[in-house]
């Protein structure tokens, strides 16, 4: 057999076998749902008590919660975020107490979308890990969240519901709303909602990488007819997101791992991005080049007009193994030259994550009996400090740090 017959057989091969496992894992409408909440989470997460919750479901107010068989109430993230706005419509309207329950932006007091990319073009460095999480978990604190995949092998999509060769066809990722042709349409048409209530999707697939092969070729026709060829590609992606920028209040892209097109459409739209390293010396080397070609590249975008002041730059230490002493050694090292631009608290490396991913969830996902305790916990405790510490961020980018 030919060898592209035998790559496409075995594409096919292992697609049926990923919508297979999809139909066992969620039946019976082979999509992903999200588990419900317990009172007490569901309680922790909107900032009330326990109690005070209870006394809000015995007096009928905002949406009642499923009861089971023992008297055990559970909620939705979706019974979450109404409680949440009925909770901030009983306060004055932009009220710190009303904000507390509601953390939707507020544009009116110049609070602008947060666009976070999170890149590197060496895989392996957790990137999408990374982006998966802090979606959820901003979805989570109540934030509307968009997420982006700008990687066209979609893993982004996958971990969010989506299996790109299924369940997408044309036009149906962000090359859609950023191409040249007059087959462009509005990002609103492409956006799916996905099964955390408050989270939306611009999912990937192989299409996106459409923009690199047709990008060059717009270039080439705009310098022969003398047009400012610079803004064709890099402004693209950024006024894409502009179109729908009153729905959201952050967007997290997962860029891809390249330095190409997208890549710098996703810089460029950003005010904001993350980037993720794993202490080996040879990814640390790795990122040094990345760092050098990036600032070439957006030093030509910044001469050409475009504007690249970032509310912040990070560093994420990921896949982190504390007992490591050579892994010790280089976040240290990382921590020496960069200070305070490297996120205080790394992604450490837990079965808890790895295991959670056989089945393409994230660890927001599944309930901590599924776990040994003390695995599932110090997984959680530091996917939440490295997520906290972008929340507080973004907050203090909106004035309100």
């Amino acid at each position: 057999m030919p060898a592209d017959e035998q790559i496409a057989a075995d594409a096919r091969l292992l697609s049926s076998q990923l919508q297979a496992m999809r139909q066992r894992l969620f039946p019976p409408t082979s999509s992903k749902s999200l588990r419900p909440f317990t009172s007490g989470e569901a309680a922790r997460l909107i900032g009330v008590s326990d109690s005070y919750l209870r006394q809000l479901s015995i007096s009928g107010e905002g949406p009642q919660p499923e009861v089971g068989p023992s008297g055990r109430r559970s909620y939705t993230l979706g019974d979450i975020n109404a409680l949440r706005r009925h909770l901030a419509g009983q306060h004055e309207a932009g009220s710190m107490k009303a904000r507390q329950y509601l953390k939707w932006r507020r544009p009116e007091d110049g609070e602008h979308l947060q666009i976070i990319a999170v890149t590197n073009f060496k895989g392996g460095s957790g990137k999408t890990t990374t982006s998966a999480h802090l979606a959820q978990f901003l979805a989570l604190q109540g934030y509307r969240t968009l997420a982006v995949d700008l990687d066209p092998q979609a893993s982004f999509s996958a971990l969010l519901g989506y299996q790109p060769e299924l369940d997408l066809t044309g036009n149906d990722t962000l090359y859609g709303a950023i191409r040249y042709d007059e087959e462009r349409v509005p990002l609103a048409s492409i956006i799916r909602p996905t099964y955390f209530d408050g989270l939306h999707l611009v999912p990937g697939n192989l299409e996106l990488q459409e923009f690199e092969h047709a990008t060059p070729r717009q270039l080439a026709e705009a310098q022969r007819e003398g047009l400012a060829s610079e803004r064709l590609f890099f402004a693209r992606v950024q006024d894409a997101l502009r179109e729908v920028e009153d729905d959201y209040d952050v967007v997290v892209i997962d860029c891809p791992p390249q330095l190409g097109f997208l890549t710098l459409g996703a810089l460029c739209a950003a005010t904001s991005v993350l980037v993720t390293v794993h202490p080996q010396m040879l990814d640390v080397a790795s990122m040094s080049q990345f760092l050098f070609m990036t600032s070439d590249l957006l030093q030509v975008v910044r001469e050409a007009g475009g504007d690249l002041n970032f509310d912040f730059l990070r560093y994420l230490v990921t896949r982190y193994e504390p007992h490591d002493g050579p892994q010790a050694q280089i976040a240290g090292f990382l921590r020496a030259q960069f200070g305070s631009r490297v996120l205080t608290n790394p992604m450490l490396k837990s079965t808890a994550l790895s295991d959670a991913g056989l089945t393409k969830q994230t660890l927001y996902e599944v309930a901590r009996e599924n776990f040994s305790r003390s695995t599932y916990d110090r997984a959680m405790e530091s996917l939440t400090a490295v997520n906290s510490e972008v929340e507080d961020l973004i907050l203090a980018s909106w004035g309100r740090g």
